[in-house]
Parts: structure tokens; C-alpha cells; sequence
């Protein structure tokens, strides 16, 4: 066994070897990854690996409709078939993500067309009136390249150590993080504004 696959059974990963990271920049990537169902088949399939009638059954879809997204998020280069399984007559094909993280690289229409935003809000829920969670911020500040690119590595360690807890308990809790140029006007410098 692979020492990859030892230290993600380890922390309660997949149970299948993958790569730390993925880029998905090419334009089937990206409207794959625009699709809301075949993101919660990357999340299921972050768990463990699984079939088309393992996800069909929790995703309560038909596996015609289960398969079709399966063969989008694989010509995407997304997921994978990580092993097979024989079952009478029939060979049944267990699918698993490509990469832990997956870095979305897109510019222009396709960065603002791009809904996990949208899907955060949509699926955050307040537990009660004394929960702290769902818990937002949003905050802009003007550094150097280098700084917030230095922010942004510290977000995706974060994110890898928030995915990779052991899988209990009754709530599935979301994470969502970035680092991101913004159009915002910046405040001439203070010896320039007198």
C-alpha cells in the first residue's frame, strides 16, 4: 500500500490514492465544475470512492442522470475510474476524484459565471439563534503580490486540514476561502493627499 493511501486513510480521507492538487482551467473543466450537482458528486466522492448506484442512491437521482454527470466530470479530467469490481455478468467501475483540492483557474466571464459563492449562501443555514454558525466575513486590504499570495497558500493549507478531519457527526459543514484582486479604488498615500 502506498504511503499516500496510508496517510489518507489515516485522517479519515478517500480510499483511494489522488493527488494533492489539480488545476482546472480549460473551459470543460470549468462547466463541469459550473454544474451544482456534479460538485456535490466531487464532494461524495471526496469521502471514499463509489459507483454510479452509490450516488444515485444518495443523490436520490436516477443513475441515468448520475451517469451522465459522471462522464462529464471524467472527460473533464476531474474524476477518475480508481478501481473495478466484478459482479455476475457486469463489471462495476468505482469512481474517485483526481486531486484533494481542486484550484479553479478561470479569468474574465468565466471567474464571475463561476457559482460557488452563490452555492455557499444557498446552502448555509443558521442552526439556532445563539449559534455562532454560519459564520461569513469579507475583508479587502491593499498588499503586495507577494503577501496575498502568501495568504492564499495559508488558505489552501487550512482548507486541506478542514477536509481531511475524520468523517461523524450530523451536519456537513462547508468551508469557503480566498484571496482575490479586487476593482476597489484605493486612498492616495497620505503625504500625496495634503
Amino acid at each position: 500500500m502506498s504511503t499516500k493511501r496510508v496517510i489518507q486513510e489515516a485522517v479519515g480521507g478517500p480510499d483511494y490514492a489522488l493527488d494533492d492538487v489539480v488545476e482546472a482551467s480549460s473551459p470543460e473543466q470549468l462547466k463541469a465544475l459550473g454544474d451544482e450537482l456534479r460538485c456535490t458528486i466531487l464532494d461524495l466522492l471526496h469521502d471514499r470512492a463509489a459507483t454510479t448506484t452509490h450516488l444515485a442512491e444518495a443523490l436520490d437521482r436516477p443513475k441515468g442522470t448520475v451517469g451522465y454527470h459522471l462522464k462529464v466530470l471524467e472527460q473533464a479530467g476531474l474524476i477518475r475510474i480508481v478501481r473495478t469490481r466484478q459482479v455476475r455478468a457486469m463489471t462495476e467501475k468505482y469512481y474517485g476524484r483526481v486531486a484533494r483540492t481542486i484550484v479553479v483557474k478561470a479569468q474574465g466571464a468565466e471567474a464571475k459565471s463561476f457559482p460557488m459563492l452563490a452555492e455557499a449562501l444557498a446552502e448555509a443555514r443558521v442552526l439556532g439563534p445563539a449559534d455562532p454558525l454560519p459564520m461569513f466575513t469579507l475583508r479587502k486590504v491593499r498588499i503586495p503580490e507577494e503577501r496575498a499570495l502568501e495568504f492564499a497558500t495559508r488558505l489552501v493549507a487550512l482548507a486541506e486540514e478542514f477536509v481531511s478531519q475524520p468523517r461523524a457527526g450530523d451536519v456537513v459543514y462547508g468551508l469557503i476561502a480566498g484571496v482575490y484582486p479586487t476593482d476597489r479604488p484605493t486612498l492616495a498615500a497620505a503625504e500625496e493627499a495634503s
